[in-house]
């Protein structure tokens, strides 16, 4: 057996079991592929696929065993290469940052340009996606570290740590009724148009929560993914904004809007650092997560990798 074999065997269930994708993916043949699995089933004595006629259907029982053991294997290769890479390169190589577009454009900036100013010789690659885009990235071995607010703790492969909390915001012209209100309530909310995240972004199933739990239903007439975006249409005056508080924080709310704290109506959210389960860590990404949270030692992810992540919630 050998290690071509197992990526074979890998690259397959990645592809749903197309061997004509997964040949596309390796950069190598269909027959070729499919010779190698069965030399390694012939080897195994078992049957890692069920098979109708040429065609692959279905993972086997013992095939699940040995997918675990080689998803374990081409890890630890992994590992070797980074270890080989940190040792033979000293402070050079490429930090790949898997982040949603509020991280990447409020959060990020300052950490990623002091880590740069520490090792001026790491290039920085950010790949921006949806939770559950950034979540397969590490998972597929794209990136070293992801961050995000949700999704990222459901995945078993995965260790995430608390980060740093925030809420939402509300904004509107300086004019708009809901300003003159002391305190905005979310029945208030409820009687005007309202701009805000898509449905899977920046804590948007907390606002849907919020308002379900009351018998509401907002009137959301846009959603978008970038919270520039947002401000830019509740300065046209097309409805009352929700965003991110680092937003805010970091940009101001924009000529003629004011903005207000929402978190006694949709609660706290928290966002996530993660890595993937059993990755060997380079010490810059170890100094980039201490870089986005005093929380975030190099000894406590170093723990947490070793399998307790639950202790270290806030």
């Amino acid at each position: 057996m050998n290690l071509h074999q197992f990526k074979f065997v890998q690259e397959a269930v990645r592809r749903n079991l197309n061997l004509t994708e997964t040949a596309k993916a390796l950069h190598t043949s269909q027959p070729g592929v499919s010779k190698a699995i069965i030399e390694l089933e012939d080897e195994l004595g078992i049957d890692i696929f069920a098979r109708h006629g040429k065609r692959i259907k279905r993972i086997t029982e013992p095939g699940e065993h040995v997918l675990r053991s080689i998803d374990i294997i081409l890890r630890e290769v992994r590992n070797l290469k980074r270890i080989g890479e940190q040792f033979s390169a000293q402070d050079t190589g490429t930090l790949s940052i898997a982040t949603t577009h509020t991280q990447a454009r409020y959060v990020l900036p300052q950490p990623v340009a002091k880590l740069r100013q520490e090792y001026p010789q790491v290039n920085i690659s950010l790949h921006q996606g949806s939770p559950a885009q950034v979540a397969k990235m590490l998972l597929d071995d794209v990136a070293d570290v992801g961050i995000a607010t949700e999704s990222l703790a459901q995945y078993e492969d995965l260790i995430t740590l608390p980060c740093y909390e925030w809420q939402h915001m509300i904004i509107m012209p300086a004019q708009h009724p809901l300003a003159s209100l002391e305190r905005i309530r979310l029945e208030d909310l409820a009687s005007h148009p309202i701009v805000t995240y898509h449905p899977s972004f920046t804590g948007r199933n907390r606002i849907d929560a919020a308002f379900a739990t009351r018998g509401l239903k907002p009137n959301v007439v846009l959603d978008a993914i970038d919270s520039d975006v947002i401000k830019t249409y509740v300065q046209l005056g097309m409805g009352v904004g929700i965003v991110a508080q680092m937003a805010v924080e970091e940009q101001g709310v924009g000529p003629d809007l004011v903005s207000r704290p929402a978190g006694y109506l949709f609660g706290n959210n928290l966002a996530r650092v993660a890595f993937k389960r059993g990755a060997y860590m380079r010490h810059y990404v170890l100094r980039l997560a201490e870089l986005l949270s005093p929380r975030l030692s190099k000894d406590l992810i170093t723990k947490a990798l070793a399998g307790d992540a639950e202790r270290y919630e806030l």
